[in-house]
């Protein structure tokens, strides 16, 4: 395999690799309302809550969720404090059988 293959060929794994880390913003390194308006400009975003944590959270209102989940409140670690987000869950049925 020819040199500039080579170079090539390592220049687009380094371009991949970088891509993928930045795929997932990590919620500590932002403010709330930082963190609140990616949610709302992006409608969902997978995000990293922790060393070994992420998950998927949404706009309030909207179709984010498929079907039977709906968002529902949760809170994940910002910069500033802990920030109240959506994520999409199943709701609980708090009916008798």
């Amino acid at each position: 395999m020819p040199l500039r293959q080579i170079v090539l060929m390592t220049a687009a794994v380094l371009l991949v690799a970088t891509g993928v880390a930045d795929a997932r913003p990590d919620t500590r390194t932002m403010s709330c309302e930082q963190l609140r308006d990616l949610i709302q400009s992006h409608r969902a975003v997978v995000l990293t809550t922790g060393p070994n944590t992420y998950d998927r959270y949404v706009r309030q209102f909207g179709n984010e969720c498929d079907w039977p989940e709906v968002p529902m409140s949760a809170y994940v670690p910002t910069r500033d404090g802990r920030c109240p987000v959506y994520r999409c869950e199943e709701p609980v049925n708090n009916f008798p059988n």
